[in-house]
């Protein structure tokens, strides 16, 4: 199997784009917040994964709702290219 034939159809870019966004920013916002509450210490991986389980689902979800609007944000701020 050569590596285009696993790959999704570009149609999916969006919902791909959603999931990595909100998997990299639910695993970065629980360790600063579970560092920031907890400290850090042996049990610190085990409390960052407890609390990603959660959140990476919400994240998911924000992310596929807010896209719409943040879309129409970023246009608002920025100029047409000629």
């Amino acid at each position: 199997m050569s590596r285009r034939d696993w790959r999704l159809p570009p149609k999916m870019m969006p919902l791909v784009f959603a999931f990595w966004m909100a998997a990299i920013m639910a695993l970065l916002m629980c360790t600063v917040i579970t560092v920031a509450n907890t400290g850090i210490d042996a049990g610190l991986p085990g409390r960052v994964g407890r609390a990603y389980v959660l959140a990476m689902p919400v994240a998911f979800a924000c992310v596929l709702l807010v896209r719409p609007l943040v879309a129409r944000l970023v246009r608002l701020c920025v100029r047409d290219v000629p």
